[in-house]
């Protein structure tokens, strides 16, 4: 326990008001064999999401725990999940691939870690409401811009990618989109920058996966420091949850070829647009 002297751990279900920064003091996890279990099928299922669909890890999961637990909790506990699953999915890099690609979009890396350095330090400070209420907007954002619904900034020309790769654009842009990333595990806004490039599908998402381990690398020894991991039960419990986010990538990845896409699609954001209402409605103290 930190210097801020002696506080009492409650379960991580218990949705409480809790008063001045011992946020931690929420995220203290009671390791029952239901909860364990609850959480490893939710990464694994997360996994087996973004196996088939290509995308979703993060939102799926992140989500889904924290339509049920302390939502900064459920941040912080995907941390090492994520990064497991990413570095499993650079192995779509060739050597010369990591290579190059690392040296092309260094300053998007550089500018996103500062930005999640930010954002996670926010997640320590924002009560449990209205971060409930961002997660859920993210969420129901993923699925309007995912529809199209909502259209993302491209680069048309290759004068427009030209610009992009600056290291300005590249800098504001991975600043602003790591601040939302560290707050809520959703980097969607560097996915599309990323796919506005002209990178064939195996490339790109080794890139995304590149950007994301950096991130994610720097995150896991982060949020030790930031204290958002409250107890080594904790940080072991989040560990093992790699295991089976590792695993639902592999059988995800093993059934994408037998579930169309228009199917694939609609189900995760079918499922990301409940969750995200049942967030925003309990954030708002509605359900």
């Amino acid at each position: 326990m930190s210097g801020r002297g002696r506080r009492r751990s409650r379960p991580i279900g218990h949705s409480c008001y809790y008063a001045g920064p011992a946020r931690v003091e929420r995220m203290a996890l009671a390791l029952s064999a239901e909860l364990v279990a609850t959480v490893a099928v939710v990464v694994a299922v997360a996994g087996a999401v973004n196996g088939v669909a290509g995308f979703g890890f993060a939102v799926v999961g992140t989500t889904v725990l924290a339509s049920t637990l302390d939502p900064a909790a459920a941040v912080a506990f995907m941390i090492v999940p994520m990064f497991a699953v990413n570095v499993a999915l650079v192995g779509e890099l060739t050597r010369e691939e990591l290579r190059t690609c690392g040296a092309r979009f260094a300053p998007l890396l550089v500018a996103a870690l500062v930005g999640t350095l930010a954002g996670m330090a926010l997640l320590d400070r924002l009560p449990a409401a209205p971060l409930r209420v961002l997660l859920g907007v993210v969420s129901l954002g993923f699925v309007a811009t995912a529809q199209r619904a909502v259209a993302l900034p491209s680069l048309p020309t290759s004068a427009d990618r030209e610009r992009a790769e600056g290291p300005l654009v590249m800098g504001v842009v991975g600043v602003v989109s790591g601040v939302l990333f560290g707050a809520t595990n959703v980097g969607v806004q560097l996915v599309a920058f990323v796919r506005s490039f002209d990178l064939s599908h195996g490339v790109f998402v080794g890139v995304v996966a590149l950007v994301f381990v950096g991130i994610n690398g720097l995150r896991v020894g982060a949020a030790g420091a930031l204290g958002l991991y409250p107890d080594a039960a904790f940080a072991l419990a989040s560990a093992a949850a790699a295991v089976p986010a590792v695993a639902g990538v592999a059988v995800g990845t093993r059934l994408r070829d037998r579930v169309s896409e228009r199917l694939r699609r609609g189900l995760v954001l079918g499922l990301l647009t409940v969750i995200g209402l049942r967030l925003i409605l309990g954030g708002a103290g509605v359900a």
